[in-house]
């Protein structure tokens, strides 16, 4: 590597990512489909760097620093920062702002994830009388069941093609699909199952979901194909 390689590399974003969690998977969705090069720090949940808690006290991924200092501390602002641009023309940020899916990612961020976390860790919530099958029901009413109305007229949520909405949505809904994949496979939504089946067979997740050494800097892999789009 010559000298100047990690001079230029100190010149990128540095995202400061945990690769399982949803929230960073649609940070790093969007800078991979913006075609943004950028660094990652892929972290340990129980040991935290303090050079990230230093921009960011609230302690959550992902986290991007900018390479003029300014630091991006929201998922979806980082998405914005890389998809708003839009200097490929595709229009990913744009079609993302119609009120119908600003609302499903209101619904999404808000009540359908505390819906999941219920469905998922059941055990956590049970002296409040919440039980998963109730979580789940009301994750479906809530999120899924608008979700599969969306997709059986339109293949993405951004139409004919998909938008920064898709990204958002998708992490949360593969967990779910995860908690019960059985159940999950048996409803009666073709749609749903179809979209999320083709976002975990794309190019961009599985680029998404490289596997990097923790508690370091690495420069994180461009993906390998264009996604429709």
């Amino acid at each position: 590597m010559s000298s100047s390689q990690p001079q230029a590399a100190a010149l990128l974003p540095l995202l400061y990512s945990y690769r399982r969690c949803p929230y960073a998977m649609r940070a790093r969705m969007a800078l991979l489909q913006a075609g943004c090069a950028f660094r990652v720090h892929e972290i340990v949940l129980r040991d935290k760097p303090a050079e990230m808690l230093a921009l960011s006290p609230k302690g959550t991924v992902p986290v991007l620093q900018l390479p003029d200092g300014q630091v991006l501390e929201q998922s979806w602002d980082i998405m914005a920062w890389a998809l708003a641009p839009d200097a490929d023309g595709t229009g990913w940020w744009v079609r993302a702002q119609t009120a119908a899916n600003l609302d499903l990612l209101a619904r999404n961020d808000g009540a359908f994830k505390q819906q999941l976390d219920r469905y998922k860790y059941p055990e956590r919530h049970a002296a409040q009388g919440i039980t998963q099958e109730d979580a789940r029901a009301q994750a479906v009413a809530i999120l899924l069941q608008p979700l599969e109305q969306r997709l059986s007229a339109q293949p993405y949520l951004g139409g004919t093609t998909p938008c920064a909405t898709d990204l958002a949505v998708f992490p949360f809904v593969r967990q779910f699909a995860a908690v019960q994949p059985d159940w999950f496979a048996e409803q009666p939504w073709p749609a749903l199952q179809a979209w999320l089946n083709g976002w975990l067979e794309s190019a961009l997740f599985e680029a998404c979901m490289v596997k990097l050494p923790t508690q370091t800097e690495s420069m994180f892999p461009a993906r390998p194909a264009a996604v429709t789009g």
